[in-house]
């Protein structure tokens, strides 16, 4: 089993740059990062546990600047979105953003993908909330062009191009793994469809069966799963390598750097070393 972290990067918690040599010597193999553009202030959609939202949804900083970072600091930890946002997102500065890691970190780019819970962010970004799954399943087609062809090309509904020429070129082939979050009918379609990996944030073994045994039916029986945004405190491994889960990706609160460290000693201590 490998072992990662799921961490809000902000301006108030842990610097990329420290935090990525922390997770490497401490012996975790992944580390994936929430994204939001913004959070707006009239909002109708619910905060995904319910409640008030937490104040580091406010003040995340750039995924794709905060991986790079860690990048920089690291040789080994895979350096994953969890997730990024690309119906939001314009899809050629996407593609070139995911490429781009991927080079400069020497083909450690993990690409974890999702629709998002705020649909009133969508709208701020001239996407119809209703249509987002749509978008972002078109977005992830015209990207994997653009990482694997020379002259790439797309005209689809919500995605149109003319043949262009986009460097670089990802360094994992065909392009750096897609990890799709969602468990609805639609974000099952995505992973068989366009996806290399599951991101899973609910952890009973009877739906990872069921998946499983869905993805077979459709041909793609060797999806890996990783257990994702788990509380290192009161997850249950059991039955988890029998249903394809090859990676736990450990929740970590995202406050001060003292605090964060501490934390990731106990979870290393209990599940990595």
């Amino acid at each position: 089993m490998k072992y990662g972290v799921v961490l809000f990067a902000t301006d108030e918690t842990i610097a990329p740059a420290v935090l990525g040599p922390a997770l490497e010597e401490r012996g975790f193999d992944a580390l994936f990062v929430p994204e939001h553009s913004h959070i707006p202030v009239r909002r109708e959609s619910p905060a995904p546990d319910g409640g008030d939202l937490p104040r580091h949804f406010l003040r995340t900083i750039d995924v794709f600047v905060t991986l790079a970072v860690v990048a920089a600091t690291t040789t080994r930890l895979g350096l994953g979105t969890g997730v990024a946002l690309p119906a939001e997102r314009d899809v050629i500065h996407t593609a070139k953003q995911v490429a781009s890691l991927d080079l400069v970190s020497g083909g450690r780019a993990l690409f974890g993908v999702g629709v998002g819970w705020n649909r009133e962010e969508a709208a701020d970004h001239g996407i119809d909330p209703r249509r987002r799954g749509k978008v972002l399943d078109e977005k992830l087609a015209a990207m994997a062009r653009i990482w694997t062809e020379e002259q790439a090309e797309f005209h689809g509904e919500y995605v149109d191009f003319d043949p262009m020429w986009c460097w670089p070129k990802p360094v994992q082939s065909p392009h750096p793994p897609i990890y799709v979050g969602g468990e609805s009918d639609a974000a099952l379609r995505r992973l068989r469809d366009h996806g290399d990996a599951w991101l899973r944030d609910r952890f009973d073994l009877e739906t990872f069966r069921r998946v499983r045994s869905w993805l077979a039916d459709e041909g793609r029986p060797d999806v890996p799963f990783t257990a994702f945004g788990a509380d290192p405190d009161t997850f249950d491994p059991t039955g988890l390598d029998e249903v394809g889960v090859d990676r736990v990706a450990f929740w970590v609160d995202p406050v001060a750097e003292r605090d964060v460290l501490h934390r990731l000693d106990a979870i290393a201590e209990r599940w990595v070393r």
